[in-house]
This record gives C-alpha cells, sequence and structure tokens, in this order.
C-alpha cells in the first residue's frame, strides 16, 4: 500500500482524483521490458493484460477472464479485482465527477472512448507519468542492433511489401500510413529485432508515404551499416523527434493504427491533418504467411515437438519416483528445446501447472507457489518457442496416473471440441465466431464452459498472439489460405484442476477447397481419454494424427523413446 499512497499524494499537485495505469508502454507490445512493467510495480499483478484505476478512495485491477484468479491471488488485498466485459471501467465511474489523470503515451484514443468516456468525469492528459516519478529504477535498455531476415527464411521481398503499401495509399487517396505496431515495422521491411524478452521485435515506428518513400524512427545506436545499405528509400532517424517530423506536416491524409498508436501522436497528427477510418493494412497482409514461411514454420513445429515429446515422457517414467515441480518440469522442458540449435528462446513464459494450480488459465509457478507433481493429479504446461525461422506454442494435459472419471470425462469433451475445429469445413466467409461455438458444444452439453477464446492468430517468428483473426465468440475476421491459428478449448475448475489441448494450425487450400492443417507435432495423452465417447470420425482423426506425430519424430528417438513414441501414437 505503501507505493500506492505515494502516488496519491500527487494527485492534489496535478489536480487530479484518480489515474489510470496500463500494462503496456509507448510501442504497446504485449511483453514489455521488466524496467517498463508500471502496472506490475503498482500493482504486484504479472499478467500480461490488465490496467488499474487508481481513486482517492478505492483501487481497481480490470483484467479479463484469463487472469481473474491470479489477480485475486497477486494484489486482491490492495485492489478490487474486476472481470471485463462483464463489468466495465464506466460501470465503476458512472455516477462519480472526477478529473482522471492518464499518461498520453500509453494510451489511444480507442482504449480511453471505450472503457472510459462514456460518463461524466474529466480525463487530463498528463505529459510526464505518475509511476515514474515514485518509482526509481535502473533502466538497462536493449542494445542489441536490429537484423535482416535471410532471404531464404522469407516469402516476400520488402519491396514488394512497399507497393502493396503505396497501392493500398493510392486507392484509398491517402497521403501517409504511420505504422506504430513495431511487429508490422519488422513484417515490412523484413527485419527482427532484441527489444522484448519473448519476441523478436525492433521498437519502431514507420512512416510510409504514397510515393513509397520511408521515415525509420529507432534508437540509431541499434542500425549497423550493413543494415541501412540493406535499405533504398529508407531514411533512419532518431525516434525521439518522431512527434517533431509528424508536427511538420500539414494538409495530409493520414491513416494510422488506432490499437497503438497513442492518444499523444494522434492528437498531433490531427492538429494539421485528417485521419481516414481506415485500418492499418499491414495486419491482414502479415496474417497471410507465404509458401516459404509455412515451410519453415511446419520445421520450426517439428523441432518443437521433440522437445516436448522428449520432455512428457520424462516427466511421465519419473514424477513419482523423483521430486519433479512444476518450476522444474518446466526448467527440463526448456533444457529440451535448447538443444536445438535453431532454438532462440521461449516465445512466451512458460505456464507449468499442477493440481489446483492448473485451473489458473495463465498460472506463472514461483517459489511461493511451486507445487510437486503428484500421483493421481493432471500437469497441464502451456509453452513455445522461437526458432530460426517459426514461432510455436502448445499445450498439452498428462495424466500422472490419474483415475478419476469425471476428469477423464472433461478432458475427451474438451478434445472432442478440439478435433471440431481442426476438422472444421472452411468456407470463404467462415470467422472465428462460427468455429469457436462447436469448440465448446460437448463441454456446455454438462453446463461447463472456458473463459478464453478457442485460438488466437500466430506470427512467424514474431507475436505468439497475433491478429486481426481469432477463434472467439466475437471475431468476425474470415480465414484465408496461409493464416495461422492455435486451436485451444479447455476447462478449469477452480482449486482443483485445469485441462487444455493446444495445437497450432493453418490454413491449406487444395483444388480451391480450404481445410486446416496441423502444424504442432506431439502427442495427445491417451490416458485421460474415454475412447467409448470418441465417434468413429473422432477415433480417426486422433488415429491421423498420431501417425503423423510418429511419422514426423520417430527419426530423433533414441531406442528407449521410440517405443515410447509408438505407444504414444498407437491406434485407439
Amino acid at each position: 500500500m505503501e507505493k500506492i499512497n505515494s502516488l496519491k499524494k500527487i494527485f492534489n499537485k496535478e489536480k487530479i482524483d484518480g489515474y489510470i495505469v496500463p500494462k503496456n508502454d509507448e510501442f504497446f507490445s504485449e511483453y514489455i521490458p521488466d524496467y517498463n512493467d508500471r502496472l506490475n510495480f503498482i500493482t504486484n499483478f504479472s499478467g500480461s493484460y490488465g490496467f488499474a484505476l487508481i481513486l482517492k478512495d478505492k483501487n481497481y485491477l480490470f483484467v479479463d477472464g484469463r487472469y481473474t484468479l491470479q489477480a485475486n491471488k497477486q494484489c486482491g488485498k490492495s485492489f478490487k479485482i474486476i472481470t471485463i466485459p462483464d463489468q466495465m471501467p464506466n460501470d465503476i465511474l458512472k455516477n462519480k465527477k472526477n478529473t482522471i489523470g492518464f499518461d498520453p503515451h500509453l494510451l489511444t484514443k480507442k482504449t480511453l472512448s471505450i472503457f472510459f468516456e462514456k460518463n461524466k468525469n474529466e480525463y487530463k492528459s498528463i505529459k510526464s507519468n505518475l509511476i515514474d516519478k515514485i518509482w526509481k529504477r535502473k533502466v538497462n535498455k536493449n542494445k542489441s542492433k536490429f537484423f535482416v531476415m535471410p532471404k531464404k527464411s522469407v516469402s516476400e521481398k520488402y519491396q514488394s511489401k512497399i507497393k502493396k503499401i503505396s497501392n493500398y495509399l493510392n486507392k484509398n487517396r491517402a497521403d501517409f500510413l504511420f505504422v506504430t505496431a513495431s511487429e508490422n515495422n519488422a513484417w515490412l521491411l523484413n527485419i527482427r529485432g532484441h527489444d522484448t524478452k519473448y519476441t523478436p521485435i525492433p521498437y519502431s515506428y514507420v512512416l510510409i508515404d504514397k510515393n513509397k518513400n520511408i521515415k525509420f524512427f529507432c534508437d540509431l545506436k541499434k542500425i549497423s551499416i550493413p543494415f541501412r545499405k540493406s535499405f533504398k528509400n529508407v531514411k533512419f532517424i532518431d525516434i525521439s523527434i518522431c512527434n517533431k517530423i509528424l508536427s511538420k506536416i500539414n494538409n495530409k491524409k493520414f491513416i494510422i493504427d488506432n490499437n497503438t498508436c497513442s492518444y499523444f501522436f494522434e492528437k498531433i497528427i490531427n492538429k494539421k491533418n485528417k485521419i481516414l477510418n481506415l485500418n492499418d493494412p499491414i495486419y491482414f497482409l502479415k496474417a497471410i504467411k507465404g509458401k516459404q514461411e509455412i515451410e519453415n514454420i511446419k520445421q520450426a513445429h517439428i523441432d518443437d515437438g521433440v522437445a516436448l515429446t522428449k520432455c512428457l515422457f520424462w516427466i511421465k517414467k519419473n514424477f513419482y519416483k523423483k521430486n519433479i515441480t512444476e518450476l522444474s518440469a518446466s526448467k527440463k522442458l526448456f533444457e529440451f528445446r535448447k538443444k536445438n540449435k535453431k532454438f532462440k528462446y521461449s516465445s512466451f513464459p512458460t505456464i507449468s501447472g499442477t493440481g489446483p494450480n492448473g485451473a489458473i488459465i495463465h498460472y506463472k509457478a514461483t517459489k511461493k507457489t511451486n507445487s510437486k507433481l503428484k500421483m493421481g493429479d493432471i500437469y497441464l504446461v502451456d509453452s513455445g518457442g522461437q526458432y530460426e525461422f517459426g514461432t510455436t506454442d502448445v499445450t498439452r494435459t498428462i495424466s500422472l496416473r490419474n483415475s478419476n472419471k469425471r476428469i477423464k470425462d472433461i478432458f475427451t469433451r474438451v478434445l472432442k471440441g478440439h478435433i471440431a475445429v481442426a476438422t472444421f469445413k472452411i468456407k470463404k466467409n467462415t470467422s472465428g465466431s462460427e468455429i469457436d461455438v462447436c469448440a465448446r458444444e460437448h463441454l456446455k452439453q454438462i453446463g461447463l464452459d472456458y473463459a478464453h477464446g478457442t485460438g488466437h492468430g500466430v506470427g512467424y517468428f514474431l507475436n505468439v498472439h497475433e491478429g486481426p483473426h481469432a477463434i472467439s465468440q466475437r471475431n468476425k475476421i474470415n480465414f484465408k489460405k496461409g493464416m495461422v491459428v492455435s486451436n485451444e478449448p479447455g476447462y478449469y475448475e477452480k482449486n482443483k484442476f485445469g485441462i487444455r489441448i493446444e495445437n497450432l494450425i493453418y490454413v491449406r487450400e487444395k483444388r480451391k477447397k480450404m481445410t486446416f492443417e496441423n502444424l504442432t507435432m506431439a502427442p495427445i495423452d491417451k490416458d485421460l481419454i474415454i475412447q467409448d465417447s470418441l465417434n468413429l470420425k473422432e477415433k480417426k482423426w486422433l488415429n491421423n494424427y498420431h501417425k503423423t506425430v510418429f511419422k514426423n519424430l520417430r527419426k530423433f528417438m533414441n531406442k528407449i523413446e521410440i517405443l515410447d513414441l509408438k505407444k504414444a501414437c498407437s491406434a485407439v
């Protein structure tokens, strides 16, 4: 509470009654450097999404359904935890007349309008961040250079991508596209960086005009001479003067990304120019992976499947003999991945949970919460890697000699939902909201459900969570050839257990027919399946999947592991 009280002491000086603290930094990436995690500092909440509203008399933390349990455990004593969209900030503030401060670099106009502006409160933009005034820390900024992707690892040259953007601008009679999502800049120029722990993104902004000229704003220390020479018509400029350059542009038509263009930049652009009601087209272009990219992604998943499968075999054989905990199991998996030279680092913090901890959707084991893998329980591990070149994300739930019929029934229903997604007949106008219904159907038959989407888009050696497509109740984006998405239905029973089965799949087109094809290569634990509950179509799918897994992984296994793999992939 001491930190919160220190923050509240500044309120009177700034003439405000409250302050908004988002999770993100000025680049709006999912994973941020620890020194920029202001939300964690003030709340102790470590999840990847949420924001705090700190008023003079009360503190609120808003999270989505993935994080409700975690937030209550981490900061329920100091903050009232609210799950969105069940309840929104507007509901809390509707009968109040407060002046609420915010950092214009960390919020977008869109976020403010969705969550905050439908009430009588006044919102005050404060240039200096108030958390920074009370948080004295050493900022060790990453100095690693940006790099250009090898030609063999990309499906399209950067010049071709720029041409597409130029055509889009001309078609829509726009003069500029201001690209504020670093991952979109990475895609546009076929470059990557080292600016976040889990994603190879280069922190940057790009201003591209209709004539294909590009201003690339970044920390110039991250640009080497060979890197600079790799590009034509690209001017590299220090990021600190981005606002000055934007403020000199007059009477032009702009397209901005309202998900990542801060209130600060939008205000500068809007002052002398017109912002068109159009989206950054890179999201859609980036979502469709080319032939070379798909081939590389497939290889990354075989490499990843080898590591995960070896680790799961090791756990199953040793959990009752050795002291295996959530943290040591997670560490072992990382060691297996590290044996592959193409593995760079994890694509997100590993979720390693057994027993009651498995019910926390985005659980992160700590020394305090670290549970032992025990006989009769189940163990859930959700993890992924960044490979050269491809991004993986996979969840397996395994039996630790569990004999609970109800758990097996639920696991089988989750599997039936997983198979329903994998075999969904995709049409031209198929969107994620349609598919999401099928994933939940078998759980809903017994009154169960889960508080997260069924699938998210995945980047190519980029973000593990990447839109605009997803398999969720509200997503209306049509699936197209080359899109990669996760397939991860689950079920979580508070203080008891958690189940999730996740594969990455991609949209394949053959003879003008679109189908999903699996990318993930790791056995699904048959010890948790009630085989009689699967119909013939589902059994066929599972047997074919395991046949493919065996075929792809067998040559990487030793003699004992081959026997384990044979058993794990045998027909039901």
